[in-house]
């Protein structure tokens, strides 16, 4: 079962979110805000974050940031963030991909198996 970390501090999102994921036959560690974030990284190294930008405490951007300084676990960006600008600042932080909220779960979940499909090295020929 692929470990997902999921990392917002909208705790109603987190808590839908996590029982989708877990339908999907995701293992599902939240976390709300960004220094529980490496906290929990470091505890269990996830297959793949998805990570808000807006958090208290440490931003999604410097979790970003320190995770990809010894890491290349994919993360998705999962944010309200919209603007071209932001969605930049995502990916060239390390992001792998990008979701705006509010946000398809299907797809959601059709790019969560696309990083890990990627990262595992199964590309379809």
């Amino acid at each position: 079962m692929p470990h997902v970390l999921l990392v917002d501090d909208e705790v109603p999102l987190c808590e839908s979110l996590t029982y989708t994921l877990q339908k999907e036959g995701y293992t599902v560690t939240t976390a709300n805000d960004g220094h529980n974030a490496i906290k929990q990284f470091h505890k269990q190294v996830p297959d793949v974050i998805l990570l808000d930008i807006m958090l208290p405490e440490v931003s999604g951007m410097e979790v970003c940031w320190r995770i990809r300084a010894f890491s290349d676990v994919p993360i998705v960006m999962l944010t309200a963030k919209d603007q071209d600008i932001d969605k930049i600042w995502g990916l060239e932080a390390g992001a792998d991909d990008y979701v705006t909220k509010p946000f398809n779960t299907r797809e959601l979940l059709a790019r969560i198996k696309a990083v890990l499909r990627r990262r595992s090295g199964d590309q379809p020929s």
